[in-house]
């Protein structure tokens, strides 16, 4: 397979911050960014080869997703299909009204949704974590209200890789009768998640996670649920989410889709997981102080994330960069901010420990000799960061 994203001589394990899109992607994207391709709504021939185009995608991102085609409302990302499903239903219930139940690990367009509700009277419970990262459903249980209108938990921690446990999640969810939003960013393609099948009401899916084009996004939305929808204009995606779709990228994702759901499961998936294990196994080993953050086993499995005392991420991230070598220190979108994670944090990690966190996160063009690469590199970089902090002789 012809290698995508990075440049060859470069070591790049930083998927979950963009994931590089696939070349057979590109190759059916070019003639919608070439040809002339009509407004999916104009009414002449042009206009319903568009349309064609774009329901197809529509299956074909509902199939990966596992629920009906008539469910996915195309976004611009996963950013604003999470404000889609949480304000949409916050919204729709009114306000002052509505309850929401979400963890205290989210993404943060998940936790600044729902932060956006608090300012109009809704009332939100972030439910605690495990030091591996994970819900306990039992405090899901309790927490549910006779006025909980929406629970929204991912389908794994994106910073350190925790599976959540969705299924048990689901059924509480069912047997309470409040719908169950899942930011499956991360999680969609590579562990198993028929939304239908689990009892899943929401499903928030990103196009470049699965090495489609950046700039798009999906929201699958159960018959039944209804939304409140947070852009206005002529009433595209079913009213849900008004805008000229962008086909060439809408088109772009539908074969990503299909590409993953396809090879992600099966082949990919074990291939990665096996590459994570032994980065992980070299850093432990050649590395004092470094320790797995999340689960050890029930975790994504193209995530390894580390914390490393006595040093501090952005100095390594710098020098392994200089070394051509690619990696991150947590969430993109996180890194932002410039403060402490707040995962981290709710893991219950140090402040020590929150300054030398690395994240390493692999994908299709992924390679042993990689994997080797940072297993050789990075332990030379960390001892010599260490003895540079070190206090003086006197």
């Amino acid at each position: 397979m012809e290698r995508g994203g990075a440049a060859p001589d470069r070591v790049y394990l930083d998927y979950a911050g963009f994931a590089p899109v696939d070349p057979r992607v590109l190759a059916v994207m070019r003639p919608f960014l070439e040809a002339g391709i009509g407004n999916p709504s104009a009414p002449h021939s042009l206009g319903a080869e568009a349309r064609e185009s774009l329901e197809a995608a529509r299956a074909k991102v509902a199939r990966l997703v596992g629920g009906a085609s008539s469910g996915i409302v195309f976004t611009s990302g996963a950013t604003e299909a999470n404000n889609l499903a949480i304000r949409g239903v916050g919204l729709r219930a009114g306000t002052p009204a509505a309850h929401i139940i979400t963890s205290s690990v989210e993404h943060m367009s998940v936790l600044n949704a729902c932060r956006e509700l608090e300012k109009g009277g809704a009332t939100v419970t972030l439910l605690p974590v495990d030091a591996e990262g994970r819900v306990d459903p039992d405090s899901l249980r309790r927490a549910l209200r006779s006025d909980t209108t929406l629970v929204s938990i991912s389908a794994a921690c994106a910073e350190v890789g925790t599976l959540q446990p969705i299924s048990e999640i689901a059924r509480i969810t069912r047997s309470a009768g409040v719908p169950l939003h899942v930011d499956a960013v991360g999680a969609i393609g590579r562990i198993p998640l028929p939304g239908e099948v689990l009892g899943l009401d929401l499903v928030t899916v990103a196009s470049n996670d699965i090495y489609g084009p950046p700039g798009a996004g999906a929201l699958w939305v159960r018959t039944g649920v209804r939304l409140a929808p947070i852009l206005l204009g002529g009433g595209q995606e079913g009213g849900y989410r008004s805008g000229t779709e962008n086909l060439p990228a809408v088109v772009g994702m539908g074969v990503a889709a299909e590409l993953i759901r396809a090879e992600g499961l099966h082949g990919e998936a074990a291939r990665l997981q096996a590459l994570r294990d032994r980065l992980v196994e070299g850093l432990l080993l050649s590395i004092p102080g470094c320790r797995l953050t999340g689960a050890p086993a029930k975790r994504l499995p193209h995530h390894a994330s580390l914390v490393l005392r006595g040093v501090k991420a952005d100095s390594i991230l710098l020098d392994l960069d200089l070394a051509g070598v690619a990696a991150s220190s947590g969430s993109a979108c996180a890194q932002r901010t410039g403060t402490p994670s707040p995962v981290l944090r709710a893991i219950g990690c140090t402040r020590e420990e929150m300054e030398g966190s690395l994240c390493f996160t692999f994908g299709r063009w992924s390679t042993a000799a990689e994997v080797e690469a940072v297993v050789q590199c990075l332990p030379p970089i960390v001892a010599r960061l260490r003895a540079l902090a070190l206090p003086a002789p006197r």
